[in-house]
């Protein structure tokens, strides 16, 4: 199998699986219990916090484990108050519209940011929220689809300045590309495990200490009383190894995912008629997001598939919706080449070999038509 599907979910690191075993096993105890097997629980949350903490250049107290991006994006939504306003990009995850549309049926006022034809907010959006003043606005470091990826510091520092609050879902941007809390200036960040060759199932809301963040779930007072329920001990340290593996690989995994986009690029170009999505925009580094008219893309990614090669047709949360993107559309991609379109996410294992066997395969199908 040639697994071009990293943007969906990565394959678990056996270093991280090492780190975890322990606390599936031999270490089970409640990390709310005092005694021994609890306070090693607990010790062990604490670590992987500091793992955690030390990639993002936050305090310890910035971090709420949660039990994935979903869960951190709705977080970070919830701390409007009734009937406060709230903006978010055209381009957004599902994890974010779909909790901004359930705010908008409550009361609150929803504000879309256009975006250009590389799928980059516009500063003319910029200016309009400012003009709106809403309590917070949402913009998505990187794209999951296209892997453009936002100057979130830029519009921060001119949001920040009207006091209106921040919040990036940072998913497919961590571990891919440098990814520090302060140098964006936003209020709150969401991530997850399991895109960093962590575990699934769980995530963090990381947050500025100006903001009051709501409990969605009521309980216990695990997690500084922002989480409750008992912490899944075994995927918070996975994920607190895997965010310490990222921080010391960065560099190297950045440089040998670009150098594979490149040769993929390359043998794309080489295609009559098939088009890279936001080509000339900046983005993550094992991100390729094509279209090719004519083509339906969810029939070549099950072609693929019969060639062993799993790739996606896009938001692997919003699989099976025979709608075009909408990130695609919001870039005013035409709805017919929209739904052509296949997208390429590579991940630190693959090879040279992989890309030219995937670029063989794909002008085969094409042929076929």
């Amino acid at each position: 199998m040639i697994y071009f599907d990293h943007n969906a979910t990565t394959p678990i690191d056996d270093r991280v699986l090492d780190a975890m075993l322990p606390f599936l096993k031999t270490f089970y105890g409640n990390p709310s219990s005092l005694y021994r097997l609890g306070r090693v629980a607990s010790s062990a949350i604490d670590a992987a916090r500091e793992q955690l903490a030390a990639l993002l250049g936050v305090q310890l107290g910035q971090i709420v484990f949660t039990g994935g991006g979903t869960e951190a994006n709705n977080q970070a939504l919830a701390i409007l108050a009734p009937k406060a306003g709230l903006a978010i990009s055209a381009i957004e995850h599902p994890s974010v519209i779909e909790p901004a549309r359930n705010l908008k049926n409550l009361g609150h006022e929803l504000t879309l940011l256009d975006v250009d034809a590389n799928g980059q907010v516009t500063q003319d959006a910029i200016d309009e929220v400012i003009r709106l003043r809403p309590d917070l606005v949402s913009i998505m470091l990187a794209n999951n689809e296209t892997g453009v990826v936002q100057n979130i510091s830029h519009y921060a520092d001119q949001l920040r300045a009207q006091d209106i609050k921040v919040h990036t879902d940072a998913v497919q941007a961590l571990g891919k590309i440098p990814v520090d809390f302060n140098s964006l200036g936003v209020h709150l960040m969401s991530l997850s495990s399991h895109k960093i060759y962590g575990p699934k199932g769980c995530g963090a809301l990381v947050f500025d200490k100006s903001v009051t963040v709501k409990p969605i779930l009521l309980g216990g007072g695990q997690e500084q009383g922002l989480r409750a329920g008992t912490e899944n001990v075994a995927a918070i340290i996975g994920f607190g190894m895997a965010a310490e593996l990222a921080k010391a690989e960065l560099a190297e995994r950045h440089a040998h995912l670009l150098k594979l986009r490149k040769l993929l690029e390359h043998g794309l170009s080489t295609i009559p008629g098939l088009i890279i999505f936001a080509e000339q925009a900046e983005r993550l580094p094992n991100t390729v997001q094509i279209g090719i008219q004519g083509l339906d893309g969810e029939m070549l990614l099950m072609q693929l598939d019969q060639k062993s090669i799993a790739i996606s047709s896009g938001s692997a949360c919003a699989s099976g919706m025979r709608e075009p993107s909408p990130v695609l559309v919001a870039m005013g991609i035409d709805p017919a080449l929209a739904k052509s379109a296949i997208r390429i996410s590579l991940g630190k294992a693959n090879t040279e070999a992989e890309i030219i066997e995937f670029i063989k395969q794909l002008k085969l199908l094409i042929e076929k038509g």
